[in-house]
């Protein structure tokens, strides 16, 4: 298809007349004595260090905060230092309940956000509360997109902090290794984007530095608002970070026998190593390897019940795919992507592979963004050994908030079979905070079986999306998205292909004054278009108006409607019993959802929506109640219920999924955490539970043990299943050498 790449090289050439002006950097201070790591940051080596001014940015922007707040960021040769005086008017009130890493819940934070490529796009933020927790998350496209998917909150780093608790208030002060941050200088000068938060949970207050106002969601979030700091004289040192692992445990997997009439166990015992190895080559890139790669320990994914006839997307938890994981990042349209590094190590069922082995380079080569990832991974049944490559290229364009690149991805089978896919991408930053995106890409694929057209009109896929990134008054974006019928990214996730859809929003948002309950109130009318490009009809129609509300306690909430006309060719099923025939379908359906403030230690978000659905009526329920019992205690779960009745073939469409999180911390070192899942549709009720001993950064000790139960043993056309059909117990150690 010429048409796409002709727009987007004419709108590329539209932009660059388009310029910007860069904010002029705050020069850190360098120390000229040792840090004490009490938390405190009252001895010598910070006396000469200013405050940074600090404003509250919620719930009354602009004003004084409520407790006084000092911020403070130092460096020296090897080390980046930021501390935070949390004076307190009522000590009794500071909360400090979560000590496991990573979690985050209703406490009290300090939070540091570096942009450390200046790139207004992406970030590392390091967050700590007065239980002295450490939680790392990574953030990519300026905070820009679907609620999450900016958000990697599975990243993690080597960093330190120290914090201290007393009668003024609590203190605190991380120490980052220039290691852990990648960076480029210019003549020996560093710039990076810098923001700094303080939440009191109690109050639902954020204190900042720098005032970003809060003219757009996530505004305290986005790279692109931070301020831009300096320092000189900064090499950082590149160690080799060597970790290995040894594992052992048991494995029962039940399986349906030869003759058909009874299920068998297969009993496995398992002994690994392996060994992941991290260096910096520059300041600024970082090489990653692995062999005989696990990740046993990584949490169990959330279970989904799917009502559409599309695949479910589920997020990347591994570890070794994290860091800068967002550069990787190539949006098609929705939730579909060029690349999901998920693709790598399972079976088009979900089964594990092994991963024998890979390599990953991440980082910054002059003025471009470089990723490069090379994977191999072993045969699993009928899936042959596969090799899965990815080289990504960006760089900034005409002004510091756009940006323009390209992406290739191969997949290659030992059995001959393979997938290449290329692409090209950009934003550009037009005027105020208008924006431009768009992404053009084109797939080759030779599978056995299967005849594809490799012209760009049949396996090629454009997107475009024109908008404005202000939450303040009226807000737009129009998009549109074109995909060939024969367009397959092999390293990628799809959810629709042969259609082109057209997307257009139009909301707006009012911000009350200092005396209102409110924050502001917005009302929003969206549509979804999608048409057929074989014949061009309609086959989805979606129109969505919707009211939202934020309170200045912190809780917030909404209502819709929504307008659907699907027209479905094939039909699909919602479980073993329910059907969506082929017809045309037109049904209304209303939603509201309210969430309660996090000062609270006990919390609920509720979900509701009722009408149509297809041919039948019914309602949908969500409840995520969540309660912080006592810094050893968290509770979290999630209730969904769907009821469905199809009244003309006189059938009834219910699922229920549970989920259940137990957080069981002894101290910031040793915690057991507890996940337990029910899915009605499937039938299985999961057991995931993972004790883990965190002697220091990178070095753990981990024992998880899985198990899934069949809730109904008796099914249709099947001999009798076993109750527990997977059991795993595994131990796994692992510790960093640093050289």
């Amino acid at each position: 298809m010429k048409f796409p790449l002709c727009l987007a090289l004419t709108l590329l050439i539209f932009v660059t007349s388009v310029m910007a002006q860069s904010d002029q950097p705050i020069p850190i201070s360098r120390l000229t004595e040792p840090i004490v790591m009490d938390g405190l940051s009252f001895d010598a080596a910070w006396q000469d260090i200013e405050p940074f001014p600090v404003v509250m940015h919620e719930p009354v922007f602009g004003a004084q905060p409520s407790e006084r707040t000092e911020f403070l960021a130092a460096y020296d040769d090897d080390y980046f230092y930021f501390a935070m005086r949390g004076y307190d008017s009522n000590p009794d009130g500071i909360r400090g309940n979560v000590l496991i890493r990573d979690r985050f819940g209703s406490d009290d934070y300090f939070e540091v956000m570096i942009d450390t490529f200046n790139d207004n796009e992406n970030a590392m933020v390091f967050s700590t509360n007065p239980a002295g927790i450490r939680r790392d998350v990574a953030i990519s496209n300026d905070a820009t997109g679907p609620v999450g998917s900016w958000l990697n909150a599975d990243f993690d780093t080597f960093w330190d902090v120290a914090v201290t608790v007393n009668e003024e208030g609590w203190f605190a002060v991380m120490q980052i290794p220039f290691s852990s941050l990648r960076f480029q200088d210019d003549d020996g000068e560093v710039v990076m984007g810098l923001s700094m938060h303080r939440i009191i949970v109690r109050k639902t207050e954020r204190a900042i530095f720098p005032a970003v106002e809060p003219n757009v969601n996530f505004s305290y979030l986005k790279p692109s608002r931070m301020q831009k700091i300096s320092l000189s004289g900064v090499e950082s040192e590149r160690p080799v970070y060597i970790r290995p692992y040894l594992m052992g445990g048991l494995e029962r997997i039940s399986s349906l026998q030869e003759s058909g009439s009874a299920y068998g166990f297969d009993h496995n015992q398992k002994a690994e190593a392996g060994l992941d190895i991290k260096y910096g080559l520059t300041n600024n890139l970082t090489l990653d390897l692995t062999l005989n790669t696990d990740f046993a320990q990584v949490e169990a994914d959330d279970q989904q019940v799917n009502l559409t006839r599309f695949s479910l997307f589920f997020p990347e938890k591994r570890q070794f795919f994290q860091e800068r994981a967002g550069l990787f990042e190539f949006r098609t349209g929705g939730q579909s992507r060029l690349f999901h590094s998920r693709r790598i190590g399972l079976t088009n069922s979900g089964e594990m592979v092994r991963i024998l082995g890979g390599a990953r380079v991440v980082g910054r080569v002059g003025s471009w963004d470089l990723g490069v990832l090379n994977m191999q991974t072993d045969e699993k049944g009928d899936q042959p050994m596969e090799n899965f490559g990815a080289i990504r290229l960006r760089r900034q364009v005409i002004n510091p908030y756009s940006y323009a690149g390209g992406i290739a991805t191969t997949r290659i089978g030992a059995d001959g079979q393979y997938n290449i896919a290329y692409g090209i991408d950009g934003s550009f930053r037009l005027y105020g905070d208008d924006y431009l995106t768009f992404q053009w890409a084109h797939t080759l694929d030779e599978s056995e079986g299967v005849d594809r057209d490799w012209s760009p009109g049949a396996s090629g896929r454009f997107s475009g999306l024109f908008e404005k990134r202000l939450s303040d008054g009226v807000g737009y974006s129009t998009g549109v998205v074109w995909s060939g019928a024969d367009y397959n990214p092999g390293v990628g996730f799809l959810r629709r292909t042969d259609f082109t859809q057209f997307n257009q929003e139009i909301s707006y948002t009012y911000r009350h004054g200092d005396e209102s309950r409110f924050i502001s109130n917005a009302v929003e009318v969206e549509g979804d278009l999608f048409y057929r490009n074989s014949d061009w009809s309609i086959e989805t129609f979606e129109l969505e108006a919707e009211w939202d509300f934020m309170t200045k306690s912190g809780a917030d909430g909404g209502i819709g409607i929504k307008r659907t006309y699907e027209d479905i060719l094939f039909p699909f099923n919602l479980d073993q019993n329910t059907i969506i025939h082929d017809g045309e379908y037109t049904f209304y359906q209303v939603t509201a959802n309210y969430r309660m403030s996090r000062a609270g230690l006990f919390r609920v978000g509720v979900n509701a929506e009722a009408g149509g659905f297809f041919d039948g009526k019914g309602y949908s329920l969500s409840v995520r109640p969540s309660w912080s019992v006592s810094p050893h205690l968290e509770i979290e779960g999630t209730y969904n219920y769907v009821n469905v009745r199809f009244s003309e073939r006189d059938q009834t469409f219910n699922s229920h999924l549970a989920r259940l999180r137990l957080g069981i911390p002894f101290n910031t070192q040793i915690s057991t955490n507890l996940f337990l899942q029910y899915n009605s549709v499937v039938d299985s009720f999961s057991t995931n539970a993972r004790f883990r001993y965190n002697f220091s950064e990178g070095h753990d000790l981990w024992i998880v043990y899985n198990e899934n139960l069949n809730t109904n043993i008796r099914q249709m056309a099947l001999p009798e299943m076993p109750r527990s059909d997977f059991r795993a117990f595994m131990v796994k150690y692992t510790y960093t050498f640093i050289m």
